[in-house]
């Protein structure tokens, strides 16, 4: 069984105002921080292989050159589906028995035991595993590939919760409400 980590750079930034993925936030542009992170979390585990889809050229060509997977999805602006049917299309050998881990690019607190955790239910029986912070769902979320059939029928920017809300769903808490934080507007920075 396989873990396919799909890394989500391609949001539109519409209430940000500009790129917020190549915006400098603690010393780097904010899409580092998770995939540095990623980067690190998959070296170290044979079982998982990452990869980064975007619309943004230098986003693609930063983690093309650093040996990392990516899918060039110029249909983002179009809304979320069209990201996550690309990065699911780009998936080789995907078999039912696998599994598949959105992680959205800006969240710059995620840590490595939230992965471990959500990652440890990646076994049959199993359909999807998301992380909450009390009653707060929120990403990354996991998702068996038996599902794609589903996750491939999204439109418009219509998420993976869409498929999830009609699945019996595994919530892990995370230990620090800040780690489902993620970056909308240039005030949160």
């Amino acid at each position: 069984m396989n873990k396919h980590i799909i890394y989500l750079a391609a949001g539109n930034s519409r209430r940000f105002g500009s790129n917020k993925l190549l915006y400098k936030y603690e010393g780097k542009p904010l899409f580092r921080h998770g995939l540095d992170m990623l980067t690190d979390f998959c070296h170290n585990r044979p079982d998982c292989a990452l990869t980064v889809v975007s619309q943004y050229p230098e986003i693609l060509e930063q983690v093309k050159a650093e040996g990392v997977r990516v899918v060039y999805s110029p249909d983002s602006p179009k809304g979320i589906s069209y990201t996550i049917k690309a990065a699911i299309q780009a998936l080789p050998n995907l078999r039912e028995e696998d599994f598949i881990l959105f992680v959205v690019a800006d969240q710059p607190y995620l840590t490595r035991h939230t992965l471990e955790k959500i990652l440890s239910y990646a076994r049959s029986g199993v359909q999807t595993v998301s992380a909450a912070y009390g009653e707060r769902p929120g990403n990354p979320v996991l998702f068996s590939a038996r599902l794609v059939p589903e996750l491939m029928k999204l439109q418009g920017d219509e998420g993976g919760r869409k498929v999830l809300q009609k699945q019996e769903c595994i919530y892990v808490q995370v230990e620090n409400e800040h780690e489902l934080f993620d970056i909308d507007t240039p005030f949160m920075l």
